[in-house]
């Protein structure tokens, strides 16, 4: 139950909390896609007029961005973007795959022919954006792909931490991406992913999971080689 002081007192108050969803979104994507770089400055002023706003929703979306350790807010000092942490990264990646191996294991059991249909559907999507480069256009069906995945397990609830836990490799992911190899290495697993749960080969199916999600080691070594000032510790 949503407690009754959660609730927006009027027609301000829930056009700031829409407001302050659609700063945290655009802030959230601008630093997964590294358009606003690890380590950088970034001003509660400066983006309220980017965004033509005042500035009460942009220091809530900073809030919801802190807490996801996506900025680090030193009030009357700065507030920066946070570097790539790599035990932050060993961290969220170990709650990442238990889950993970877990949900595609179901998904081998349960999934049936028209769950599976959006993910087949995904797939093509993935193969016509590595065939013309969009890496933008793969990073958000890979997102998909894996919450499809979910759904096909019937564990959807699941995606929520995979989400919340996803999002510091994403941009790791971002500068694997860069790279056109990369982009080879993605479509590559998730289509061995595909394949074993379509069989219901639930020993594969985790194998080609876990391999999916080691991948980005090398990634992670070039890239903490060639930026090494995006990341820390």
């Amino acid at each position: 139950m949503v407690a009754l002081d959660a609730l927006p007192n009027s027609d301000t108050d829930l056009k700031r909390m829409t407001t302050t969803e659609e700063v945290f979104l655009q802030l959230k994507s601008d630093i997964i896609s590294l358009k606003l770089a690890p380590g950088a400055k970034i001003s509660e002023t400066e983006v309220a007029k980017a965004h033509n706003v005042s500035r009460q929703p942009v220091r809530e979306a900073f809030l919801r961005l802190g807490k996801l350790n996506l900025l680090r807010i030193k009030p009357q000092v700065a507030t920066r973007i946070c570097k790539i942490s790599y035990q932050e990264l060993r961290n969220t990646r170990f709650l990442r795959a238990a889950v993970e191996v877990e949900v595609v294991r179901v998904a081998c059991q349960v999934a049936t022919n028209e769950t599976l249909a959006p993910l087949s559907e995904n797939l093509a999507q993935q193969e016509a954006a590595v065939k013309v480069r969009d890496a933008k256009c793969l990073q958000e069906l890979d997102y998909q792909f894996h919450r499809l995945i979910c759904h096909a397990a019937n564990r959807l609830p699941a995606f929520q931490t995979i989400a919340e836990n996803k999002t510091h490799t994403d941009r790791v992911c971002t500068l694997e991406l860069a790279n056109t190899s990369g982009m080879d290495e993605v479509l590559e697993g998730h289509t061995a992913i595909f394949k074993a749960i379509q069989q219901g080969n639930e020993e594969v199916a985790v194998a080609m999971t876990r391999h999916h999600l080691r991948h980005l080691d090398g990634t992670l070594t070039r890239a903490s080689e060639n930026y090494p000032e995006y990341f820390e510790d």
